[in-house]
Protein backbone atom coordinates (compact mmCIF):
# COMPACT_ATOMS: atom_id res chain seq x y z
CA UNK A 1 0.00 0.00 0.00
CA UNK A 2 1.41 3.64 -0.80
CA UNK A 3 1.84 6.53 1.29
CA UNK A 4 -1.72 7.63 -0.03
CA UNK A 5 -3.42 4.89 0.81
CA UNK A 6 -2.02 4.63 4.24
CA UNK A 7 -2.70 8.22 5.21
CA UNK A 8 -6.45 7.37 4.12
CA UNK A 9 -6.44 4.07 6.19
CA UNK A 10 -5.38 6.16 9.27
CA UNK A 11 -7.83 8.89 8.66
CA UNK A 12 -10.37 6.30 8.78
CA UNK A 13 -9.76 4.61 11.41
CA UNK A 14 -9.17 7.85 13.14
CA UNK A 15 -12.90 8.58 12.36
CA UNK A 16 -14.50 4.99 13.19
CA UNK A 17 -12.67 5.46 16.52
CA UNK A 18 -14.08 9.24 17.18
CA UNK A 19 -17.35 8.09 16.23
CA UNK A 20 -17.47 5.09 18.63
CA UNK A 21 -15.95 7.35 21.47
CA UNK A 22 -18.74 9.57 20.69
CA UNK A 23 -21.69 7.01 20.56
CA UNK A 24 -20.20 5.40 23.73
CA UNK A 25 -20.76 9.19 25.48
CA UNK A 26 -23.81 9.64 23.90
CA UNK A 27 -25.04 5.84 25.30
CA UNK A 28 -23.95 7.21 28.46
CA UNK A 29 -26.07 10.43 28.69
CA UNK A 30 -28.38 10.04 26.27
CA UNK A 31 -32.24 10.10 28.19
CA UNK A 32 -33.81 7.19 29.26
CA UNK A 33 -38.00 7.06 29.38
CA UNK A 34 -39.25 7.58 32.83
CA UNK A 35 -41.65 4.17 32.61
CA UNK A 36 -41.13 1.55 30.20
CA UNK A 37 -44.28 -0.99 29.21
CA UNK A 38 -43.47 -4.80 30.38
CA UNK A 39 -45.44 -7.44 29.58
CA UNK A 40 -48.16 -5.38 29.55
CA UNK A 41 -47.52 -3.26 32.73
CA UNK A 42 -45.41 0.46 33.16
CA UNK A 43 -42.21 0.04 35.25
CA UNK A 44 -41.62 2.29 38.00
CA UNK A 45 -38.14 2.91 39.63
CA UNK A 46 -38.34 -0.30 42.47
CA UNK A 47 -36.19 -2.76 41.62
CA UNK A 48 -38.15 -5.35 40.88
CA UNK A 49 -41.75 -4.78 39.66
CA UNK A 50 -45.22 -6.18 39.63
CA UNK A 51 -46.59 -6.22 36.32
CA UNK A 52 -50.79 -5.55 35.93
CA UNK A 53 -52.60 -8.57 36.60
CA UNK A 54 -53.72 -10.66 33.67
CA UNK A 55 -56.65 -13.12 33.31
CA UNK A 56 -56.13 -16.86 32.22
CA UNK A 57 -58.04 -17.88 28.92
CA UNK A 58 -60.76 -19.74 30.25
CA UNK A 59 -62.08 -22.86 29.13
CA UNK A 60 -66.14 -22.00 30.01
CA UNK A 61 -67.59 -25.40 29.22
CA UNK A 62 -65.35 -27.38 32.06
CA UNK A 63 -67.68 -25.83 34.76
CA UNK A 64 -71.38 -26.40 35.69
CA UNK A 65 -72.55 -22.75 35.00
CA UNK A 66 -74.34 -22.15 38.62
CA UNK A 67 -74.88 -18.79 39.93
CA UNK A 68 -72.96 -18.67 43.25
CA UNK A 69 -71.81 -15.98 45.79
CA UNK A 70 -69.00 -16.47 47.63
CA UNK A 71 -68.78 -15.67 51.41
CA UNK A 72 -66.40 -13.40 50.60
CA UNK A 73 -68.99 -11.76 47.98
CA UNK A 74 -71.63 -11.01 51.13
CA UNK A 75 -72.64 -14.34 51.76
CA UNK A 76 -73.91 -15.50 55.21
CA UNK A 77 -71.73 -17.83 56.86
CA UNK A 78 -72.62 -21.48 56.94
CA UNK A 79 -74.00 -22.15 60.66
CA UNK A 80 -71.58 -24.60 62.15
CA UNK A 81 -70.58 -25.92 66.00
CA UNK A 82 -67.06 -25.90 65.67
CA UNK A 83 -65.36 -23.40 66.87
CA UNK A 84 -62.66 -23.86 64.19
CA UNK A 85 -63.54 -25.54 61.08
CA UNK A 86 -62.13 -25.41 57.40
CA UNK A 87 -63.23 -27.11 53.58
CA UNK A 88 -60.79 -27.78 51.51
CA UNK A 89 -59.99 -28.31 47.93
CA UNK A 90 -58.32 -32.06 48.57
CA UNK A 91 -56.26 -32.09 44.78
CA UNK A 92 -55.07 -28.03 45.38
CA UNK A 93 -54.87 -27.88 48.85
CA UNK A 94 -56.87 -24.58 48.28
CA UNK A 95 -59.17 -23.49 51.48
CA UNK A 96 -62.37 -22.88 50.10
CA UNK A 97 -64.46 -22.24 53.58
CA UNK A 98 -63.03 -21.04 56.95
CA UNK A 99 -64.39 -20.57 60.80
CA UNK A 100 -61.54 -18.61 62.33
CA UNK A 101 -59.24 -21.20 60.44
CA UNK A 102 -55.82 -19.81 61.93
CA UNK A 103 -56.73 -20.35 65.46
CA UNK A 104 -54.47 -22.14 67.48
CA UNK A 105 -56.02 -24.78 69.38
CA UNK A 106 -55.74 -28.62 70.87
CA UNK A 107 -56.74 -31.38 68.39
CA UNK A 108 -56.88 -34.60 70.24
CA UNK A 109 -56.71 -37.83 68.38
CA UNK A 110 -56.64 -36.00 64.88
CA UNK A 111 -52.89 -35.94 66.11
CA UNK A 112 -52.53 -39.55 65.02
CA UNK A 113 -52.81 -38.92 61.12
CA UNK A 114 -49.08 -37.67 61.66
CA UNK A 115 -48.31 -40.46 64.09
CA UNK A 116 -49.58 -42.96 61.66
CA UNK A 117 -48.11 -41.57 58.29
CA UNK A 118 -44.44 -41.06 60.23
CA UNK A 119 -44.65 -44.26 61.43
CA UNK A 120 -45.37 -45.88 57.24
CA UNK A 121 -42.53 -43.55 56.13
CA UNK A 122 -39.81 -44.61 58.77
CA UNK A 123 -40.63 -47.82 59.67
CA UNK A 124 -41.08 -51.30 58.75
CA UNK A 125 -44.51 -52.82 59.01
CA UNK A 126 -43.33 -56.38 59.69
CA UNK A 127 -40.60 -55.06 62.91
CA UNK A 128 -42.00 -56.26 66.51
CA UNK A 129 -42.38 -53.53 68.68
CA UNK A 130 -41.81 -54.05 72.23
CA UNK A 131 -44.54 -52.21 74.98
CA UNK A 132 -42.55 -49.87 78.01
CA UNK A 133 -44.05 -49.42 81.55
CA UNK A 134 -44.43 -45.81 79.83
CA UNK A 135 -46.96 -46.75 76.79
CA UNK A 136 -48.58 -50.01 79.05
CA UNK A 137 -49.43 -46.99 81.77
CA UNK A 138 -50.92 -44.51 79.47
CA UNK A 139 -54.57 -43.48 80.11
CA UNK A 140 -57.95 -45.20 78.40
CA UNK A 141 -58.69 -45.38 75.05
CA UNK A 142 -55.85 -47.98 75.26
CA UNK A 143 -55.29 -51.38 74.01
CA UNK A 144 -53.81 -52.78 77.23
CA UNK A 145 -50.86 -54.59 75.62
CA UNK A 146 -49.18 -55.49 78.64
CA UNK A 147 -45.75 -54.25 79.32
CA UNK A 148 -42.46 -56.43 77.93
CA UNK A 149 -44.83 -57.94 75.46
CA UNK A 150 -43.89 -57.22 71.59
CA UNK A 151 -46.38 -56.23 68.83
CA UNK A 152 -46.09 -56.07 65.10
CA UNK A 153 -46.09 -52.28 63.97
CA UNK A 154 -48.64 -52.91 61.35
CA UNK A 155 -50.68 -54.10 64.18
CA UNK A 156 -50.25 -51.07 66.14
CA UNK A 157 -51.04 -48.95 63.49
CA UNK A 158 -54.39 -50.20 62.96
CA UNK A 159 -55.10 -49.99 66.82
CA UNK A 160 -54.13 -46.47 66.24
CA UNK A 161 -56.33 -45.58 63.74
CA UNK A 162 -59.33 -47.44 64.50
CA UNK A 163 -59.49 -47.53 68.06
CA UNK A 164 -57.63 -45.01 68.83
CA UNK A 165 -55.24 -46.54 71.58
CA UNK A 166 -52.87 -43.79 73.56
CA UNK A 167 -50.74 -46.66 74.31
CA UNK A 168 -49.83 -47.71 71.04
CA UNK A 169 -49.12 -44.32 69.76
CA UNK A 170 -46.36 -44.29 72.45
CA UNK A 171 -45.05 -47.60 71.37
CA UNK A 172 -45.06 -46.42 67.89
CA UNK A 173 -43.65 -43.50 69.03
CA UNK A 174 -40.39 -45.16 70.97
CA UNK A 175 -40.25 -47.80 68.01
CA UNK A 176 -39.50 -45.06 65.54
CA UNK A 177 -37.43 -42.28 67.64
CA UNK A 178 -36.35 -43.85 70.92
CA UNK A 179 -38.57 -41.66 73.38
CA UNK A 180 -41.68 -39.41 73.18
CA UNK A 181 -39.43 -36.18 72.76
CA UNK A 182 -37.65 -37.40 70.11
CA UNK A 183 -40.75 -38.59 67.97
CA UNK A 184 -42.61 -35.29 69.19
CA UNK A 185 -39.33 -33.55 67.14
CA UNK A 186 -39.85 -35.64 64.27
CA UNK A 187 -43.58 -34.54 64.39
CA UNK A 188 -42.77 -31.08 64.44
CA UNK A 189 -39.99 -31.07 61.37
CA UNK A 190 -42.39 -32.92 59.62
CA UNK A 191 -45.20 -30.60 60.18
CA UNK A 192 -42.71 -27.60 58.97
CA UNK A 193 -41.77 -29.74 55.97
CA UNK A 194 -45.47 -29.71 54.90
CA UNK A 195 -45.70 -25.99 55.61
CA UNK A 196 -47.23 -25.71 59.07
CA UNK A 197 -45.92 -22.48 61.30
CA UNK A 198 -48.33 -22.99 63.80
CA UNK A 199 -48.72 -26.65 64.91
CA UNK A 200 -46.97 -27.58 67.67
CA UNK A 201 -46.66 -31.88 69.04
CA UNK A 202 -45.79 -32.63 72.39
CA UNK A 203 -47.52 -36.35 72.48
CA UNK A 204 -47.96 -39.08 69.93
CA UNK A 205 -51.50 -39.37 70.89
CA UNK A 206 -52.78 -36.01 71.26
CA UNK A 207 -53.33 -36.01 74.85
CA UNK A 208 -53.70 -32.43 76.45
CA UNK A 209 -50.06 -31.02 77.10
CA UNK A 210 -48.10 -28.29 77.79
CA UNK A 211 -44.05 -27.28 78.02
CA UNK A 212 -42.17 -24.73 78.38
CA UNK A 213 -39.52 -24.01 75.47
CA UNK A 214 -35.69 -23.27 76.92
CA UNK A 215 -36.09 -19.91 76.50
CA UNK A 216 -39.35 -19.75 79.34
CA UNK A 217 -42.27 -19.35 76.38
CA UNK A 218 -45.45 -21.47 76.99
CA UNK A 219 -46.42 -24.17 74.28
CA UNK A 220 -49.05 -26.62 74.17
CA UNK A 221 -50.31 -29.41 72.24
CA UNK A 222 -52.18 -28.14 69.46
CA UNK A 223 -52.56 -26.51 65.90
CA UNK A 224 -54.99 -24.78 63.57
CA UNK A 225 -57.92 -26.31 61.56
CA UNK A 226 -56.19 -24.92 58.28
CA UNK A 227 -52.72 -27.21 58.98
CA UNK A 228 -54.93 -29.86 60.03
CA UNK A 229 -56.59 -30.23 56.82
CA UNK A 230 -53.02 -29.68 55.31
CA UNK A 231 -51.57 -32.49 57.17
CA UNK A 232 -54.43 -34.75 56.31
CA UNK A 233 -54.26 -33.76 52.77
CA UNK A 234 -49.89 -34.62 53.20
CA UNK A 235 -51.29 -38.25 54.33
CA UNK A 236 -53.91 -39.11 51.41
CA UNK A 237 -52.10 -36.94 48.32
CA UNK A 238 -48.47 -36.01 48.74
CA UNK A 239 -46.62 -39.14 51.03
CA UNK A 240 -45.16 -41.95 49.37
CA UNK A 241 -46.96 -44.15 51.97
CA UNK A 242 -50.67 -42.78 51.30
CA UNK A 243 -52.08 -45.76 50.21
CA UNK A 244 -51.14 -47.90 52.96
CA UNK A 245 -52.69 -45.20 55.08
CA UNK A 246 -56.15 -45.06 53.14
CA UNK A 247 -55.85 -49.22 53.24
CA UNK A 248 -55.32 -48.73 57.29
CA UNK A 249 -58.10 -46.09 57.69
CA UNK A 250 -60.61 -47.65 55.66
CA UNK A 251 -60.43 -50.91 57.44
CA UNK A 252 -63.27 -51.72 59.30
CA UNK A 253 -62.04 -54.60 61.84
CA UNK A 254 -58.74 -56.03 62.34
CA UNK A 255 -57.85 -58.80 65.11
CA UNK A 256 -54.15 -59.40 65.73
CA UNK A 257 -52.13 -61.55 68.42
CA UNK A 258 -49.15 -60.46 70.34
CA UNK A 259 -45.54 -62.10 68.93
CA UNK A 260 -45.89 -65.22 71.49
CA UNK A 261 -49.21 -65.72 70.59
CA UNK A 262 -50.34 -64.94 74.27
CA UNK A 263 -52.63 -62.37 73.97
CA UNK A 264 -55.02 -61.63 71.26
CA UNK A 265 -56.59 -58.08 70.74
CA UNK A 266 -59.11 -56.91 68.02
CA UNK A 267 -60.26 -53.39 66.92
CA UNK A 268 -63.07 -51.17 64.98
CA UNK A 269 -63.49 -48.74 63.32
CA UNK A 270 -64.97 -45.72 65.05
CA UNK A 271 -64.79 -43.34 61.85
CA UNK A 272 -68.55 -43.41 61.74
CA UNK A 273 -69.28 -41.41 58.57
CA UNK A 274 -67.17 -44.32 56.66
CA UNK A 275 -70.66 -45.76 57.44
CA UNK A 276 -72.86 -42.75 57.19
CA UNK A 277 -71.96 -42.63 53.15
CA UNK A 278 -70.21 -43.99 50.76
CA UNK A 279 -68.26 -40.87 49.87
CA UNK A 280 -66.01 -40.90 52.97
CA UNK A 281 -62.49 -41.73 51.91
CA UNK A 282 -61.14 -41.30 55.16
CA UNK A 283 -60.90 -39.79 58.85
CA UNK A 284 -60.00 -39.74 62.30
CA UNK A 285 -61.81 -38.75 65.55
CA UNK A 286 -60.78 -37.36 68.58
CA UNK A 287 -61.94 -35.77 71.94
CA UNK A 288 -59.96 -34.44 75.31
CA UNK A 289 -61.96 -32.42 77.79
CA UNK A 290 -59.21 -29.34 76.14
CA UNK A 291 -60.15 -29.72 72.80
CA UNK A 292 -63.83 -30.86 72.32
CA UNK A 293 -64.95 -33.02 69.92
CA UNK A 294 -62.20 -32.63 66.70
CA UNK A 295 -62.68 -34.64 63.34
CA UNK A 296 -60.51 -34.61 60.15
CA UNK A 297 -62.09 -36.32 57.04
CA UNK A 298 -61.58 -37.01 53.13
CA UNK A 299 -64.98 -37.13 51.04
CA UNK A 300 -65.01 -37.33 47.35
CA UNK A 301 -68.24 -37.83 44.66
CA UNK A 302 -65.67 -39.46 42.56
CA UNK A 303 -64.31 -36.51 40.74
CA UNK A 304 -64.46 -33.66 43.52
CA UNK A 305 -61.98 -34.21 46.61
CA UNK A 306 -62.57 -32.06 49.83
CA UNK A 307 -60.99 -32.29 53.45
CA UNK A 308 -62.96 -30.48 56.52
CA UNK A 309 -61.10 -30.02 59.28
CA UNK A 310 -63.21 -28.93 62.73
CA UNK A 311 -61.56 -28.31 66.15
CA UNK A 312 -63.95 -27.36 69.19
CA UNK A 313 -66.73 -28.92 67.82
CA UNK A 314 -68.62 -29.09 71.04
CA UNK A 315 -68.62 -31.18 74.35
CA UNK A 316 -70.20 -34.21 75.84
CA UNK A 317 -73.21 -34.42 75.31
CA UNK A 318 -72.62 -33.29 72.12
CA UNK A 319 -70.97 -35.95 70.48
CA UNK A 320 -72.50 -35.84 67.32
CA UNK A 321 -72.26 -31.93 66.08
CA UNK A 322 -69.20 -33.24 64.07
CA UNK A 323 -71.37 -35.09 61.71
CA UNK A 324 -73.86 -31.95 61.44
CA UNK A 325 -71.00 -30.06 60.30
CA UNK A 326 -69.25 -32.03 58.49
CA UNK A 327 -72.78 -32.81 56.25
CA UNK A 328 -73.19 -28.87 56.04
CA UNK A 329 -69.86 -27.79 54.67
CA UNK A 330 -69.29 -31.28 52.30
CA UNK A 331 -72.80 -30.08 50.91
CA UNK A 332 -71.62 -26.32 50.66
CA UNK A 333 -68.53 -27.62 48.54
CA UNK A 334 -70.11 -29.95 46.33
CA UNK A 335 -73.04 -27.19 45.47
CA UNK A 336 -70.57 -24.20 44.96
CA UNK A 337 -67.19 -25.52 44.18
CA UNK A 338 -66.85 -27.13 40.26
CA UNK A 339 -63.56 -27.81 37.67
CA UNK A 340 -62.42 -25.35 36.00
CA UNK A 341 -59.61 -25.01 33.62
CA UNK A 342 -57.19 -21.96 33.05
CA UNK A 343 -54.28 -21.55 30.74
CA UNK A 344 -51.81 -18.65 30.41
CA UNK A 345 -49.61 -17.80 27.08
CA UNK A 346 -46.05 -17.61 28.59
CA UNK A 347 -44.95 -15.21 26.96
CA UNK A 348 -41.72 -13.37 26.37
CA UNK A 349 -40.55 -10.67 27.58
CA UNK A 350 -38.89 -7.32 26.91
CA UNK A 351 -36.48 -5.68 29.34
CA UNK A 352 -35.30 -1.85 29.27
CA UNK A 353 -31.31 -2.38 28.93
CA UNK A 354 -29.15 0.04 30.45
CA UNK A 355 -25.81 1.13 28.50
CA UNK A 356 -26.03 -1.62 26.25
CA UNK A 357 -23.60 -1.06 23.21
CA UNK A 358 -26.12 -2.03 20.76
CA UNK A 359 -29.23 -2.59 22.07
CA UNK A 360 -31.37 -0.74 24.69
CA UNK A 361 -34.07 -3.45 25.84
CA UNK A 362 -32.88 -7.35 26.54
CA UNK A 363 -35.70 -9.99 25.78
CA UNK A 364 -36.50 -12.70 28.57
CA UNK A 365 -38.33 -16.30 28.57
CA UNK A 366 -40.15 -18.74 30.76
CA UNK A 367 -38.65 -22.56 31.27
CA UNK A 368 -41.54 -23.04 28.71
CA UNK A 369 -41.01 -20.84 26.46
CA UNK A 370 -44.25 -20.42 23.46
CA UNK A 371 -46.14 -22.97 26.08
CA UNK A 372 -49.53 -22.64 27.76
CA UNK A 373 -49.05 -22.83 31.54
CA UNK A 374 -52.45 -24.56 32.02
CA UNK A 375 -54.36 -25.47 35.54
CA UNK A 376 -57.24 -27.40 36.48
CA UNK A 377 -59.01 -26.05 39.77
CA UNK A 378 -62.26 -26.34 41.99
CA UNK A 379 -63.84 -22.83 41.69
CA UNK A 380 -66.74 -21.21 42.16
CA UNK A 381 -69.07 -19.28 39.69
CA UNK A 382 -66.91 -16.43 38.75
CA UNK A 383 -63.40 -17.00 40.35
CA UNK A 384 -60.62 -16.49 37.38
CA UNK A 385 -57.05 -16.89 37.36
CA UNK A 386 -54.70 -13.95 36.91
CA UNK A 387 -51.06 -13.78 36.14
CA UNK A 388 -48.76 -11.41 37.65
CA UNK A 389 -45.50 -10.66 36.10
CA UNK A 390 -42.26 -9.72 38.44
CA UNK A 391 -39.94 -8.81 36.44
CA UNK A 392 -36.85 -6.57 36.84
CA UNK A 393 -37.25 -3.35 35.96
CA UNK A 394 -33.97 -3.37 33.89
CA UNK A 395 -30.58 -4.86 33.31
CA UNK A 396 -27.41 -2.90 32.93
CA UNK A 397 -25.07 -4.30 30.39
CA UNK A 398 -23.03 -6.26 30.45
CA UNK A 399 -25.49 -9.06 30.80
CA UNK A 400 -25.21 -12.84 30.57
CA UNK A 401 -27.28 -15.36 28.78
CA UNK A 402 -29.97 -17.48 31.38
CA UNK A 403 -29.49 -14.39 33.75
CA UNK A 404 -32.65 -14.48 36.35
CA UNK A 405 -35.19 -11.91 35.27
CA UNK A 406 -37.95 -12.61 37.57
CA UNK A 407 -40.94 -14.61 37.27
CA UNK A 408 -44.30 -14.81 37.21
CA UNK A 409 -47.17 -15.71 39.90
CA UNK A 410 -50.05 -17.34 39.13
CA UNK A 411 -52.92 -16.54 41.49
CA UNK A 412 -56.54 -17.93 42.14
CA UNK A 413 -58.64 -15.39 44.75
CA UNK A 414 -55.05 -14.26 45.97
CA UNK A 415 -53.92 -17.92 46.77
CA UNK A 416 -50.83 -19.35 44.40
CA UNK A 417 -51.02 -21.17 42.25
CA UNK A 418 -48.23 -21.90 40.53
CA UNK A 419 -44.48 -19.89 39.21
CA UNK A 420 -42.80 -19.67 36.23
CA UNK A 421 -39.28 -18.38 36.17
CA UNK A 422 -38.12 -16.24 33.81
CA UNK A 423 -34.28 -15.80 32.27
CA UNK A 424 -32.62 -13.75 29.78
CA UNK A 425 -32.32 -15.54 26.13
CA UNK A 426 -28.96 -14.23 24.62
CA UNK A 427 -26.18 -12.01 26.41
CA UNK A 428 -25.63 -8.21 25.92
CA UNK A 429 -21.81 -6.11 25.67
CA UNK A 430 -22.08 -2.88 27.56
CA UNK A 431 -20.39 0.45 26.01
CA UNK A 432 -16.98 0.92 27.27
CA UNK A 433 -13.39 2.01 25.90
CA UNK A 434 -12.60 -1.73 25.24
CA UNK A 435 -15.62 -2.33 23.25
CA UNK A 436 -15.12 0.58 21.29
CA UNK A 437 -11.19 -0.42 20.93
CA UNK A 438 -12.53 -4.29 19.66
CA UNK A 439 -15.02 -2.64 17.04
CA UNK A 440 -11.79 -0.34 15.79
CA UNK A 441 -9.78 -3.08 15.14
CA UNK A 442 -12.45 -5.21 13.78
CA UNK A 443 -12.68 -2.25 11.09
CA UNK A 444 -9.24 -1.62 10.65
CA UNK A 445 -8.61 -5.84 10.00
CA UNK A 446 -11.38 -5.46 7.08
CA UNK A 447 -9.66 -2.24 5.55
CA UNK A 448 -6.08 -4.08 6.01
CA UNK A 449 -7.73 -7.39 3.87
Amino acid sequence: MGRKGAGMKNRIIGLMAGISIGFAAWGSVRPQPDAWRVAGSVQTGKEWQTAEKEQAVVNETAVAQKSVKMKQDGEQPLSLHAQSAVLMDADSGRILYGKDEHQIRPMASTTKIMTCILALELGNPDDFCEVSKKAATQPKVKLGAPAGSRLKLQDLLYSLMLESHNDSAVVIAEYISGSIEAFAETMNRKAREIGCKDTTFLTPNGLDAEAETEAGEGIRHSTTAAELAKILRYCTEVSPKRDEFLTITRTGNHAFSDQDGTHTYSCRNHNALLEMTQEAVTGKTGFTGGAGYCYIAQLSDGDRGFIVALLGCGWPPHKTWKWEDVRKLYRYGKEHFFYQEFAFEEKQVQIPLKNGAYKDRICAVSDSPGEKRAFRLLVADGERAEAEYELKKEFQAPVREGEAAGRVLYRLSGNMIGVSTYHTVEAAEAWSLSYCMRKVVTIWSFFKL
